[in-house]
């Protein structure tokens, strides 16, 4: 994974925590968002821990850069955040980040987040990120063109499929909603796939986002 923060303190504390994983390492630093585009270029991460605020280019800039340069599959990015900075966050959710951790989370926290993130199939993301997201169902409800083109999306869902959309969105992993719609795993992998497609959401907190957005679930 790589470690973009502009304090050196923190990003040497993330790499003592990371490195001393048996699954985990870190692969790269940087101090600022450019730094980290051109690092990221020549460097492989399957995650990406981000600072939200960084000098010459933010952690929301340096996300979208990022998510639109990279070949498939893109890295994950969990971005660092604080509860007084909901525009941060929601401008962060919709460049593309998959997850969101408070700068003071305790290590398990943060190491469950990259976990998390990184298996993608699993649950949406760690009790940050889910606060957040009820903290922001707000915002993420202003009307706008993005939402209206969410909605028509999610209309197009099959009855099966916005069952399972919801429960995705209420951060069910796919073998809860297995247990809940009493259908095999790999049936719900395949209704999961579908929904990403149909709602062209890049993950499963980007579908969480959508159906916050489109009222289909309320906090």
């Amino acid at each position: 994974m790589a470690l973009v923060d502009d304090q050196q303190l923190v990003r040497g504390g993330f790499r003592m925590l990371i490195d001393s994983q048996p699954d985990l390492s870190v692969v790269a630093e940087a101090g600022d968002g450019l730094e980290a585009l051109r690092v990221l270029q020549r460097t492989g991460a399957d995650v990406v821990l981000m600072d939200v605020r960084m000098p010459r280019l933010d952690g929301i800039e340096t996300t979208r850069r990022l998510l639109a340069a990279a070949p498939v599959p893109a890295p994950k990015v969990v971005v660092l955040t604080t509860f007084d900075l909901d525009e941060y966050a929601l401008s962060a959710i919709r460049a593309g980040a998959s997850g969101f951790l408070l700068k003071d989370a305790p290590p398990e926290e943060l190491l469950a987040a990259v976990r998390t993130v990184h298996r993608g199939d699993a649950v949406i993301a760690p009790s940050t990120t889910r606060r957040l997201l009820d903290h922001m169902a707000t915002l993420l409800r202003e009307p706008g063109p993005e939402v209206t083109a969410e909605a028509r999306a999610v209309d197009t869902l099959t009855a099966r499929e916005h069952e399972v959309f919801v429960l995705i969105a209420q951060g069910l992993s796919n073998t809860e909603i297995a247990d809940t719609l009493v259908v095999s795993e790999a049936t719900v992998k395949t209704h999961v796939g579908r929904i990403l497609a149909k709602l062209q959401a890049r993950d499963r907190v980007h579908v969480v986002m959508i159906a916050y957005a489109t009222g289909a679930v309320a906090p």
